[in-house]
């Protein structure tokens, strides 16, 4: 089987040296041939990416508003141990007697001064401040763990949300690099056919050939199809990440390298022992330490300031102070039902939750990091091999189509191996992506991200 369709040698014709006519050329026109439908946004850099994850992202939000509850009840505890002050105004008036008032307790020599009016307004001030109260200072020191926590929390949820978008983006360029991939393989899948087509017409094939370079353009076709489905889903992948309810593209000439490099300035590498969610999860035990603790320590005594100051309106001036007294008062727990035995047990079976998720979070978090390290490798033998396949897929595609245009091979094995290289096309571009993913996960898992 010959394919040097419409060359022949040049023959003299009326004593002219005729040319040889140009090799067929196959065109081809398929509506699916067409650059992918760019996303209706695209982002221009990283900086541009992480801007909108701060600004839109639900779970930064949360974190947010996580620790702002922390302050809140830190700021709670915190005003159990400082100065309490309360007005109080009242108007009164004795129903069975309204033209008399009569003041229980006030010293008589302030009565003579000026009698009540009725009805009768009085005012008192109430100034408390505790002096001793340890299960309240270790109250304090539980709340300051646990807003300690919720800011670490938060640093967690801002590298995760980091590593996120990472991969958000790169599996939006594999996908954009595979779409483009598919375009080439449809394209000479079409030109094969249209060859393949011109050869039966001149007798040099058979239709079994012919139906064989039809399916191949047909799979090449299916596998379009699925790529630039799986461009839709990873950009839309990307819009949830950046809380966009839409599709959102990057162009053709955004870089990972560079997206890599400001990553690395964006996040501090500071070991897994250190990662925020750990850090949380330490914080969280110390929160629930001091908490049972401030439980055991409310059998001990109180020791308090009171001080209240009473006025009220009379007849002859504006008003009288008529007390201030000062008190101080120890309060010591007699009884309480068993509620305080039962504070104490819950206090300690939290702090042991705390420990175990400690420990639990420990052993997944240097898990996490080995595998991040040895996926590293993984890539890179993988990326290695997968340049191999395609380099000797090349390799026999070349080989097959010689042996085709010159008779010692068959349709089938042309349509074999320019299958198989599209495969390792695509399975190429998939692995170089997945390496850069790996060392973005090295990074990601021993990092803390500061916005």
């Amino acid at each position: 089987m010959c394919l040097m369709l419409g060359a022949r040698p040049a023959a003299l014709d009326g004593g002219e040296l005729t040319p040889a006519p140009q090799p067929f050329a196959p065109q081809v026109d398929d509506p699916l041939l067409e650059p992918a439908v760019r996303a209706p946004q695209e982002l221009t850099s990283w900086a541009e990416a992480r801007d909108l994850v701060r600004k839109n992202s639900t779970d930064e939000r949360s974190a947010a508003a996580a620790v702002e509850r922390a302050q809140g009840r830190w700021r709670q505890s915190l005003g159990g141990l400082l100065p309490n002050a309360r007005l109080s105004v009242g108007v009164q008036i004795d129903a069975i007697n309204p033209t008399v008032t009569s003041l229980i307790g006030v010293n008589q020599s302030v009565l003579a001064r000026g009698a009540p009016t009725s009805p009768m307004g009085s005012t008192s001030v109430n100034l408390t401040q505790s002096l001793v109260d340890v299960g309240a200072w270790k109250g304090l020191s539980a709340a300051d763990s646990a807003r300690e926590s919720a800011r670490w929390s938060q640093a967690d949820v801002r590298r995760r949300l980091t590593q996120g978008l990472a991969r958000s983006l790169v599996a939006v360029v594999a996908a954009e690099r595979v779409a483009e991939l598919n375009r080439v393989g449809l394209r000479q899948a079409l030109e094969r056919a249209a060859l393949i087509s011109r050869t039966q017409q001149l007798g040099a094939a058979t239709q079994v050939d012919v139906v064989r370079t039809r399916q191949d353009v047909d799979v090449a076709r299916g596998a379009l199809i699925a790529g630039d489905e799986q461009l839709r889903r990873t950009r839309e992948a990307l819009g949830v990440a950046l809380g966009i309810d839409s599709e959102v593209g990057l162009p053709a000439n955004f870089g990972l390298e560079g997206m890599a490099d400001e990553a690395r300035a964006a996040c501090k590498l500071v070991g897994w022992e250190r990662r925020p969610d750990l850090e949380a999860s330490r914080a969280n035990v110390e929160s629930a330490r001091d908490g049972r603790k401030q439980a055991s320590l409310g059998y001990l005594p109180t020791l308090g300031l009171t001080s209240t100051l009473f006025g009220f309106t009379t007849d002859t001036g504006f008003g009288r102070f008529a007390t201030w007294n000062i008190a101080a008062m120890i309060t010591v727990p007699l009884w309480e039902g068993g509620t305080r035995e039962g504070v104490v047990t819950e206090r300690r079976g939290i702090e042991a939750q705390a420990e175990a998720a400690l420990e639990a979070q420990r052993r997944q978090v240097r898990l996490e990091v080995a595998q991040a390290q040895r996926q590293v490798g993984v890539a890179e033998q993988l990326a290695t091999t997968a340049l191999r396949a395609r380099t000797d897929a090349a390799q026999l595609d070349t080989l097959t189509r010689r042996a085709f245009e010159v008779g010692r091979g068959s349709s089938l094995e042309l349509v074999q191996s320019a299958a198989v290289l599209r495969q390792a096309d695509v399975v190429l571009a998939t692995r170089e992506f997945e390496l850069v993913q790996a060392r973005l996960d090295v990074l990601m898992t021993e990092a803390r991200c500061d916005w």
